[in-house]
């Protein structure tokens, strides 16, 4: 489980493409990454597999590439990097799976004094789960919904300047693609009505 509290960008290094699947070498600046680990790649659950002091590769299985954009990454790309929350850890964001939904694209981008706002138009078998002031991941970052336009299938997100700069929305322009999860809250409440 993750918390959407991005710790750091990583930047890939290597794509290996074979029959199989995917497997991306991305280069990280933790103190350690191990064997196993769980690892948040821009809001995807992936398990480091090999790893040195620098760098950790991940296998990325066809469903994964299918149902991300993790397919189209290529060497230079960053993304998003955030370890699984310890038990004993602090819970600052919500609870975030890895398991992405969708994904949308980048509708729009406006600055508001220091903050920015994001507008993302959103799949429309995932409209349903989100609502105003809820919680949504995108690309693995925790963010709270401040506008809901059901009309147009879109969502916006005030992002405030430490997260705009600690995270890959700095790079994003407008038709970029972005991983969705919805609040799995929502997906419960839909399965028990």
């Amino acid at each position: 489980m993750f918390t959407g509290i991005v710790e750091q960008t990583g930047t890939v290094v290597a794509v290996e493409e074979s029959a199989d699947g995917r497997r991306l070498r991305v280069r990280h600046e933790f103190d350690a990454v191990d064997h196993g680990q769980s690892i948040s790649v821009s809001g995807v659950c992936l398990t480091v597999e090999r790893h040195a002091d620098d760098w950790f590769e991940v296998f990325l299985a066809e469903e994964t590439v299918a149902k991300t954009y993790l397919g189209t990454v290529d060497g230079g790309d960053e993304v998003n990097l955030e370890r699984a929350m310890p038990a004993d850890g602090r819970f600052d964001g919500h609870i975030v799976q890895g398991h992405v939904d969708g994904v949308a694209t980048v509708d729009a981008i406006e600055r508001v004094g220091d903050d920015w706002r994001f507008t993302f138009a959103l799949p429309d078998d995932l409209r349903q789960y989100v609502v105003a002031k809820g919680s949504i991941a995108l690309d693995g970052i925790s963010l709270t919904v401040a506008e809901l336009d059901d009309d147009a299938g879109t969502v916006s997100v005030a992002i405030i300047p430490t997260t705009y700069d600690l995270t890959t929305l700095s790079a994003k322009s407008p038709s970029d693609p972005v991983h969705v999860e919805v609040d799995v809250v929502a997906k419960y409440v839909e399965r028990l009505v």
